[in-house]
């Protein structure tokens, strides 16, 4: 339920995924990516009325991504839930991105990475999540 604070209403990440019915995941990374703004408060993410406005009035590329590509990379990356106790898929552009998802999981054996090759859309990898943060994780 939104919290209200004066004429200030504050949305939850959770709020959101049921209001909209976006993965709790997918609207992490847009805050972390300022995609939609939002401020954390401790552990939680709270956005404001205005904020889910703006994203929704920003043009928005045919793809659904940001106006602003990261790379070029002829690979996309995909973090998906491997069983019944995590459903959430997210679509990565980097590596980069790829370890920030993980790191954000309490418990990274329930994940894998899907490897897909940008112009034939073909899964050319997939990797349990924890071999792939051993091998792209510096630190």
């Amino acid at each position: 339920m939104p919290k209200k604070i004066g004429d200030l209403t504050l949305y939850s990440v959770d709020d959101l995924h049921d209001i909209l019915g976006i993965s709790k995941m997918t609207l992490r990374t847009y805050l972390r990516e300022g995609r939609l703004r939002g401020r954390k408060l401790g552990v939680s993410w709270y956005v404001t009325e205005q904020a889910i406005r703006e994203y929704f009035d920003e043009p928005q590329s045919e793809s659904g991504s940001t106006p602003k590509k990261k790379s070029k990379e002829a690979r996309r990356y995909i973090v998906q839930g491997i069983n019944d106790l995590v459903s959430e898929t997210e679509e990565c552009d980097t590596i980069e991105d790829v370890i920030t998802t993980l790191k954000e999981q309490a418990i990274i054996s329930l994940f894998q990475v899907q490897v897909v090759d940008r112009d034939t859309n073909e899964i050319t990898k997939i990797i349990k999540a924890r071999d792939f943060l051993d091998q792209y994780a510096k630190a």
